[in-house]
């Protein structure tokens, strides 16, 4: 069994729910705002957890995993 592999293949995939995560308060914002946020500190209210390594470019999320 090859941890490495497995543990790699693991934090890829958290970190791309992460950013599915930024993406759906991105959403949310726009829904109530009706415009595009612009910094991650925005949509903290939409988002479970740290998104600090995230940030918003074009309108999606940008960083780990996207």
């Amino acid at each position: 069994m090859n941890t490495d592999r497995i543990r790699s293949t693991a934090e890829t995939v958290a970190g791309q729910a992460s950013c599915r995560t930024v993406d759906q308060a991105i959403l949310g914002y726009v829904a109530q705002h009706g415009t595009a946020p612009t910094t991650i500190k925005q949509i903290e209210p939409w988002a479970k957890g740290d998104i600090s390594a995230y940030r918003i470019v074009k309108g999606r999320a940008a960083g780990p995993g996207c």
